[in-house]
Formats: structure tokens, sequence, C-alpha cells
């Protein structure tokens, strides 16, 4: 039951509070928590918010006094970042509804930099065997080059989805773009910043497995943590399965909750088995069972399951695979 999830043939990996503390510090109090220096000017502790200093001197003679504390309530402010409520899912722009989670079921259309679901797109070429775009009315590229010189421009106007596709395709070497993983990952990283969480998804992946870069557990990790924060699944039932297999049960609980609370399929089945193992309580089970058909009834619509059935076979899976037209 237990797996880190594998996308395009990419991994099956893993076997199987809320602090009183106040988050920022009392702005009543002006005084160097080293010195007891008093005015303006102090600059607060950037990892636990909790005390302030005059100098960077006054912060390294403070900090052996200060290390337990600072320690503990910046893992305090990280897990409640971590742990909070994600954002909401994005929505198809036509149709209004939350987007697939399988990334086979929704493409970004290189004319207008919008991602539609499959269902709008199938019922608008239902409709109209012109193919046009369901949402700017421009007409489908013809060819593969056609959808790649629009995915350039996209790019080069700052398109984040864009500069994440053709990271991948860097990664991959696919149409015509040489592999390059240095290339990706300068790439992944900058639609990162620009909003797309995918993009950490498949840095982590790439240090988890090392493709073209060293391999390193603890960056995959941070990684996963920044796309799930941004709400990314994937990458959340990964840190499951992560907290797993280094013994912290408790913790791989909570993400798989909240992925499954999203509609994410193998988390639900993680809850399933840990309820069977006795990791998981009856009523946090059926909270989970409640939350994961509701945001899966959010995600469904007639048009969505007509696509689908039509498409059969021929849908991608593969997250970080961005589809485009």
């Amino acid at each position: 039951i237990y797996f880190r999830k594998q996308q395009q043939g990419e991994h099956i990996m893993c076997t199987a509070q809320h602090s009183t503390t106040s988050s920022s510090a009392d702005d009543n109090i002006m005084k160097c928590a080293a010195c007891d220096k008093g005015g303006g000017g102090l600059k607060g502790c950037t990892s636990c918010k909790l005390v302030k200093y005059c100098s960077v001197s006054c912060q390294r003679a403070h900090w052996p006094n200060h290390k337990k504390e600072c320690k503990k309530r910046a893992a305090e402010i990280h897990d409640e970042a971590l742990f909070g409520q994600p954002p909401p899912r994005d929505e198809c722009p036509i149709c209004m509804l939350p987007q697939p989670i399988n990334p086979g079921e929704w493409r970004y259309q290189s004319c207008c930099g919008k991602i539609l679901c499959f269902g709008c797109i199938y019922a608008a070429y239902t409709a109209d065997n012109r193919r046009l775009c369901p949402f700017c009315r421009i007409p489908e590229a013809t060819n593969s080059e056609g959808q790649l010189d629009r995915m350039k421009k996209r790019a080069e106007g700052g398109d984040a989805f864009a500069i994440h596709t053709i990271g991948f395709l860097h990664k991959s070497g696919e149409n015509g773009f040489p592999q390059d993983y240095e290339k990706a990952m300068e790439l992944w990283l900058r639609a990162g910043e620009l909003g797309i969480t995918g993009s950490y998804y498949d840095i982590a992946n790439a240090y988890f497995y090392g493709r073209g870069v060293e391999r390193d557990i603890r960056k995959a990790k941070y990684y996963d943590e920044l796309a799930a924060i941004g709400g990314d699944v994937e990458a959340r039932h990964n840190l499951g399965c992560t907290e797993k297999d280094a013994g912290n049960m408790s913790r791989a609980v909570k993400h798989w909750m909240i992925a499954a609370g999203a509609g994410y399929d193998a988390s639900l089945a993680n809850i399933r088995q840990c309820f069977m193992n006795g990791h998981v309580t009856k009523d946090d089970f059926e909270k989970a069972l409640r939350s994961h058909k509701e945001s899966k009834d959010e995600m469904r619509s007639d048009q969505r399951e007509a696509a689908v059935a039509s498409l059969g076979d021929q849908r991608e899976t593969a997250q970080g695979r961005p589809m485009f037209t």
C-alpha cells in the first residue's frame, strides 16, 4: 500500500500542537535579548521571531542560551505552514470546477496560456470540429513545431507554466530540446518561484533519484515541502511516504489525511491501511473518506466523464509531463 508515487516511470519507492507561543516577538518588548539595550534599530531573530538583538555580536553571544528555544519554535512555525490548510485547487477558467488531479485530464493551451480541463475541450471540439481553443478561439497548432513556437514565445514573455514545460522538455530531451538536467532545474526553480508548485515537485524528484544532481534525500524533502505547502498533492503524498520510511508514522498520517482530503486516491488507500493497522482512528478514517468523496464530487462533471471515456488510453498520466496544444 505504501509507496512513493512514481509518475512517468520514475518512482515506486516506499515500503509500504499547535504551540500557544506567539509567532512573533512581542512588539512591546523593545530590548536586546543579550544586553537589554532598548530603543529602535533592534532586529528580530529570523528563525523564531521571539527575541530581538541590537547587533550581530549580541545575537552570537546569546545563541548558546537561545538555541534550544529558537529551534523548538522554528520547528513549530515550519509545521504550522506545512500542515496548515492548503490553498484550493486551481479552477478550469471555463467550467469553473477544480482542475482534476490527474494531469492527463487537463491541458495547457499555448495559444492563450490557460489550463483547461478535458471536459471543456471535449465539449468544444464535439460541438465544432474546427478545433478552436475553447477559451480564446484561436485554431489549434497543426503540428508540434507550431505548438513549441507558441510555447517558447510564452516562456520568453514570463509565462510560468510555459517555463515549467520547457524545463521538462530539457529534462527528457524531447521535441528537439537537448537533454540538459542543469537547464531543467534552472527553469523549474524559476517556474516554482513564479507559482508553479509542480516545478518544486519535479526538483524534488531529481534530488530523490539523483537525476542530473547528486542524490540528496534532504533536499528532495525540502522541495516536496515547498510543493505541498503550495497545494501539490503528489508531493504531499510523497512526504507521507518519506516520513513513514523514517519511522514518523504520525507525521505520515497527517500528510496522507491532507492529500486524501484533496481527493488523492493513493493517500486514501494508505489511510485505509493505517486504519487496519491501528495507526488511524475510526473517526479519522471516516473523515478521510468523507473529505475524499467531497473533493472528488467537486471535480466531477458529466462532460469530464464523457471526455475521459472518449480518451481511454490516450490520456497522459505522467505528472510533470505537461500536456499542451
